[in-house]
């Protein structure tokens, strides 16, 4: 018979959580080392993957660039910040946070743990392989037939919020140099998608308090992507359009080599990669969550106005141009999204 603080310990243990499973792939990292001169069938890519329209190189678009200092220690009379924060919502659903309280010197440091981990020899990421039921470590997401077009990318998937779902047969053999650095990364990921969110609120004019009740148990996930030199990248896509099923993606991109783009307005537009910065991409999710009636009107203002258009059409898309002069090492961590009525941020390399 169990005593009662057992029976408290049984009630409260976590459940664990699986995010699906995808078909265990083969390494493009590995298959761009063999020095092929023609990308296997597999790779090459499909009319409907391939943009619906040119990307129209002299558009003067770019994606708006949000000062975090100034949104958070402006003029209070002034909302010019605030008010930016609120357009690249409503008009865009992306944008760019520069002056955050992330160091350079620890985004430094990160770059260089990630770098190390991704060019990590494959006896030793095969330890850290996809299994047939999970999605988590290397391989691709949502590969679900033995005939699906691949993407020219590899890619390094864990849950890391909170730390309970953790997969510890996966967390546990990261070296662990990366693991100290990871943590506090994912730290820093999890405060800025809390103050942007309350900012957000702010923006809408509806409670900061609210935000934060409906987002405080945040589930964080993280993602790496590496895109390598590719022999053939007009046959080949590293990313497809796709939008983020999540409350708030923040991505980090590790070098400054232009492959995000987001499509607005018909076309798509280049995502230039600022210093230090985060790319950050209001998810579907926002508009999933169960907040009061004013909250839930507040955020359909943004979901049925030019943003609501973008969903429709696709237009938080993200598509990747492989550029292969040079690897292309790129961040991808901390989205934030719903994940079975909860939070997740996840990261992303991108």
């Amino acid at each position: 018979m169990l005593d009662k603080s057992k029976r408290n310990m049984e009630k409260e243990a976590p459940k664990r959580v699986n995010l699906g499973k995808s078909i265990i792939v083969p390494s493009v990292q590995e298959l761009a080392k063999e020095s092929i001169t023609n990308i296997p069938s597999r790779y090459e890519i499909e009319n409907g993957d391939q943009p619906d329209r040119p990307i129209n190189p002299s558009l003067p678009l770019s994606i708006p660039v949000i000062d975090l200092q100034r949104l958070l220690h402006g003029d209070f009379k002034n909302h010019e910040e605030l008010d930016k924060l609120h357009l690249a919502c409503k008009e865009w659903g992306f944008f760019q946070v520069v002056n955050h309280e992330v160091s350079a010197s620890f985004l430094e440091t990160f770059k260089i743990e990630v770098t190390n981990f991704l060019k990590l020899p494959m006896e030793e990421k095969k330890k850290l392989w996809q299994e047939e039921d999970n999605q988590e470590g290397f391989g691709q997401l949502f590969v679900v037939s033995e005939d699906q077009k691949l993407e020219w990318c590899d890619m390094f998937f864990l849950i890391t919020l909170p730390p309970e779902l953790r997969k510890p047969g996966l967390y546990n053999k990261l070296p662990q140099n990366l693991r100290v650095t990871l943590e506090s990364y994912i730290a820093a990921i999890k405060d800025l998608a809390q103050t942007l969110l309350n900012q957000m609120a702010k923006a809408l004019g509806i409670d900061e308090g609210e935000m934060t009740e409906l987002f405080n148990e945040m589930h964080q996930t993280m993602r790496m992507n590496y895109y390598p030199p590719c022999p053939e990248p007009n046959k080949a896509i590293g990313l497809r359009p796709h939008s983020d099923a999540t409350t708030l993606a923040i991505l980090h991109q590790l070098n400054d080599t232009v492959g995000l783009e987001i499509k607005k307005d018909g076309n798509w537009v280049p995502v230039m990669p600022l210093e230090n910065a985060f790319v950050v991409n209001i998810g579907d999710a926002l508009e999933c969550t169960k907040p009061s009636k004013e909250t839930l009107e507040a955020l359909a203002y943004w979901h049925h106005g030019t943003f609501h258009d973008v969903k429709d059409n696709v237009l938080s898309d993200v598509r990747r141009i492989l550029h292969f002069r040079a690897e292309s090492f790129v961040g991808f961590l901390g989205w934030f999204g719903v994940v079975g009525g909860g939070v997740s941020s996840s990261a992303s390399l991108e």
